[in-house]
């Protein structure tokens, strides 16, 4: 009977324990962070690199075991495909709200993150995006920052650039009539006529295609010294190619989304000569870039590409403000976001103006040689 009673005590003994081991685990609260960007598709190398960077925010400050508001939380990233697609977008919005998200990094595209933020705004939701369309924090929303800078500055560089310091005088621009595209593209258009140069033609695409011939036809014959592309590299390889097989000698110019390794993938040979910019310092010269490199590396088990360092210093400005606030409600820790200034990967002080726009965004002008992207030349950002 004794013996009984010992093993019936035992028993209790473990039941009771692992009770106590399920309410400690019941007492950290998840919190839901979302997440949208092009996950299938033509830019889902966007998406893909864009994402990384934010698990990897995700994974480290939950390494922290951090405490809110007097709880231990979890940060769960409550992740979606926009498709690269305005309506989409909106949908993937809307159900992220209801799932009960408490910030949004989010999304890529200007075009899907613009109709999209007025969902996450009337929810009073923080949202850190990619977007680098002007409009973005131009509409008068407090939710709205930006995790790079916006193509006022980077299209304005790049006009003056190409101008000034690649010497062109006429130039031929051509854009995929994306809020992004089209929007870079009036930005260098205006700067480079500022600089003195002259827009020889403007004539427009779509984000879907990939035969530019007639386009680039009607190009040739104007006898450009430069064509200026507002899109993604999923048009402007092809276009590269184009170019080439056409004999049009003038070199090809785009923003950050053609600055990629699948530019030059996909173009071949006829990626080089290719110039394009891109919000930021260089990698290297980035302040937290090697740290960011190597952890990048041990964690993905592949290279940096363009967008997940920004990514990731915009996700952790957001847990930064949630952890200064003392609390993960919007309403709460919305006021110290719009405050943050922090040491980042991406600059020695990530900081933002009233409308939500990087305070300290540099430029950088990059060139193909010889197949690689090599570094003409970074303005501000330090």
């Amino acid at each position: 009977m004794q013996h009984k009673m010992k093993q019936l005590a035992g028993a209790a003994l473990v039941a009771a324990m692992s009770l106590a081991g399920t309410a400690n685990a019941q007492s950290t609260e998840d919190v839901k962070i979302g997440f949208a960007g092009p996950m299938t598709g033509a830019q889902a190398h966007y998406g893909k690199d864009f994402q990384n960077g934010i698990t990897l925010a995700v994974e480290e400050m939950n390494a922290t075991k951090p405490v809110i508001g007097g709880k231990p939380v979890r940060f769960v990233l409550d992740s979606a495909d926009d498709q690269a697609d305005p309506r989409t977008g909106t949908t993937v919005a809307q159900k992220l709200v209801d799932d009960g998200i408490k910030g949004m990094l989010g999304h890529f595209n200007s075009g899907t993150t613009i109709p999209a933020s007025r969902i996450y705004a009337n929810a009073g939701i923080p949202e850190i995006a990619m977007a680098t369309a002007p409009e973005y924090t131009q509409q008068g929303f407090k939710t709205t920052f930006r995790m790079m800078t916006s193509d006022t500055q980077q299209g304005s560089v790049a006009g003056a650039f190409a101008v000034k310091t690649l010497g062109v005088k006429k130039i031929v621009i051509i854009d995929d009539r994306t809020a992004y595209g089209q929007g870079l593209a009036d930005q260098f258009e205006k700067a480079a006529k500022a600089a003195g140069g002259t827009i020889v033609d403007r004539e427009f695409t779509n984000d879907k295609a990939v035969d530019f011939k007639s386009i680039l036809t009607k190009v040739k014959s104007v006898n450009p010294d430069l064509i200026y592309y507002g899109g993604a590299d999923s048009q402007a390889a092809p276009m590269a190619k184009q170019m080439k097989a056409l004999g049009i000698k003038a070199p090809l110019m785009g923003g950050e989304m053609v600055h990629t390794p699948t530019f030059i993938k996909i173009a071949g040979d006829a990626a080089n000569g290719t110039v394009a910019s891109l919000a930021g310092l260089p990698l290297e010269e980035m302040p937290g870039g090697k740290d960011y490199v190597a952890k990048y590396k041990k964690r993905f088990n592949e290279d940096v590409q363009t967008y997940s360092p920004y990514a990731y210093d915009g996700a952790m400005a957001m847990f930064a403000a949630m952890k200064k606030a003392n609390s993960t409600d919007p309403a709460k820790y919305l006021p110290e976001l719009a405050k943050t200034a922090m040491p980042a990967v991406t600059s020695s002080n990530l900081s933002y103006d009233a409308k939500g726009d990087l305070k300290n965004g540099g430029i950088t002008l990059y060139k193909v040689v010889d197949g690689k992207w090599t570094t003409l030349q970074s303005v501000g950002g330090k």
